[in-house]
């Protein structure tokens, strides 16, 4: 993996990630903490969820955990401040983790996806518990963004983008609910609950729509295009797309639910 395919525009995140955070909390009102728990953030991004972890951890710790260090810096600067000691803030790569048995449980919402290994990831956050921790976690799954999936797929194929992206491959794995479920056992968990989800989100209008397919879902796709106006001209196609569809600027995500433990 190069060193610009794990970064993202952290600001440009921050800034939109409205849905991905209304998702986390409702993942995170779900979970019951005793408040002096030490927890992994894993995929941490820039820190909303982080904070929101913090405060239901009064006596408790967060470290967050994200690929890209744009992300982990942003998160650094906004919590560290706040919180001290209680919040960490680390550059590490999910399937590459430096913690064995440290933690009493691991979140994660919106970040599973873009690991394409799942039985190393699971293996690896199950090395990262302590005996009776707890996994808690959302991402994408299923049929996630489908449509625009095959749209991307077409139009990767057209001139003048299919120089560049004709055999360009996913940078996501989306996993239904009964294989995650087998890799998760696999890994050693037990207890396993998955299942998937309908959510889908409506960009306001055309800029947002753009904005957020190039911050959250296509940066990938375009770091292969070699200039900003092919790049910009591929979204445009894409915005172009949806506008002439029954439902404008609707993306149709679907995410999977994890909920699993470690034997005690």
């Amino acid at each position: 993996m190069s060193s610009s395919s794990r970064e993202w525009n952290a600001a440009d995140y921050h800034r939109l990630s409205a849905p991905q955070f209304e998702w986390g909390q409702r993942v995170l009102n779900e979970l019951l903490l005793r408040g002096d728990e030490c927890v992994l953030d894993a995929g941490c991004g820039t820190g909303k969820l982080t904070r929101l972890l913090l405060e239901n951890l009064p006596h408790g710790k967060v470290v967050g955990v994200d690929l890209s260090r744009n992300m982990a810096t942003y998160a650094r600067q906004n919590l560290e401040p706040g919180y001290g000691a209680r919040a960490s803030l680390v550059a590490a790569d999910l399937l590459d983790l430096p913690f064995s048995n440290c933690f009493d449980g691991v979140f994660s919402t919106a970040s599973f996806h873009w690991v394409t290994n799942h039985d190393r990831l699971f293996l690896n956050l199950y090395g990262a518990l302590r005996r009776g921790g707890w996994l808690h976690a959302q991402c994408g799954g299923g049929p996630n963004l489908a449509r625009l999936r095959q749209r991307v797929r077409e139009l990767s194929q057209e001139s003048p983008f299919a120089e560049w992206l004709a055999d360009f491959r996913e940078p996501w794995l989306f996993s239904d609910a009964e294989e995650a479920a087998r890799r998760l056992h696999s890994a050693g968990f037990h207890e396993v609950k998955t299942w998937l989800e309908q959510a889908r989100f409506a960009a306001k209008g055309p800029e947002e729509f753009e904005g957020y397919l190039g911050t959250f879902v296509l940066h990938r796709n375009l770091e292969m295009l070699p200039d900003a106006e092919l790049r910009s001209t591929f979204l445009r196609r894409l915005v172009e797309w949806s506008m002439a569809s029954d439902a404008p600027f609707v993306l149709d995500y679907w995410r999977l639910n994890i909920r699993a433990l470690k034997a005690g």
